[in-house]
């Protein structure tokens, strides 16, 4: 060996050279592979990337797809309620008096001096068509004496008519209506003194415009 400060052996150089070669050779295939890496990266982060766009649009399209036929089969159902407002429906005629029915009821056979006798009626559309009619003031019950010979009350000599209400009925339709009696006379428009009516034998009648009712019997007992 030389001297620390003298030139290098033949030797000496040639083993530190291949030395510095194998370092450099070694870096430059580290780098290489370095290299290597990130490119195959950077693929596989695009081969992802585009996998998701894929999938995505294939999300959105089978979304998309799926809507359609919610939107078609809503259709029938939209244009149900338009053909059947288009089919205008016929108005039902008057219903003329000889179109109606009356039946008259009372509560019981039997009532005292002094109570308040209940009657009922219904009305029947008797002929084979729907008709209106204006029952805003409604039949109106009648009391007589058994023998019909003498008017002794109405139920609307002392009551104003109601507003104007058509009621459509249709063929063999029917409408009940109800009334009381206090026991007492009247007079058409109220006038005159109302008096109690004495003990015996009665009858009372519905009406509605010309339209009567047969006659039903019943007793007021002292």
């Amino acid at each position: 060996m030389l001297e620390p400060n003298g030139p290098l052996s033949p030797e000496i150089y040639w083993r530190r050279r291949a030395l510095a070669i194998g370092v450099i050779v070694v870096a430059l295939a580290i780098v290489i592979w370095l290299v290597t890496m990130v490119a195959r990266g950077g693929d596989s982060a695009g081969a992802d990337s585009a996998a998701a766009t894929t999938t995505t649009s294939a999300e959105s399209s089978a979304s998309a797809t799926s809507s359609t036929p919610s939107s078609t089969s809503a259709t029938p159902s939209s244009g149900a309620p338009a053909t059947t407002s288009a089919a205008a429906q016929p108005a039902a005629q008057p219903c003329q008096d000889q179109s109606l029915a009356l039946k008259v009821t009372v509560g019981q056979p039997t009532y005292k001096v002094g109570d308040q006798p209940a009657f009922g009626t219904v009305i029947t559309n008797i002929s084979s068509a729907a008709c209106s009619r204006d029952l805003g003031a409604g039949p109106q019950f009648l009391v007589y004496t058994l023998d019909g010979q003498r008017r002794l009350w109405a139920s609307n000599d002392c009551n104003e008519d109601g507003p104007a209400e058509m009621k459509t009925l249709k063929a063999g339709e029917q409408l009940s209506y109800k009334g009381t009696w206090f026991g007492t006379t009247s007079q058409p428009q109220c006038a005159g003194d109302r008096l109690q009516v004495p003990a015996g034998a009665y009858m009372v009648v519905a009406e509605l415009g010309a339209v009567r009712s047969a006659a039903e019997p019943f007793n007021l007992a002292s």
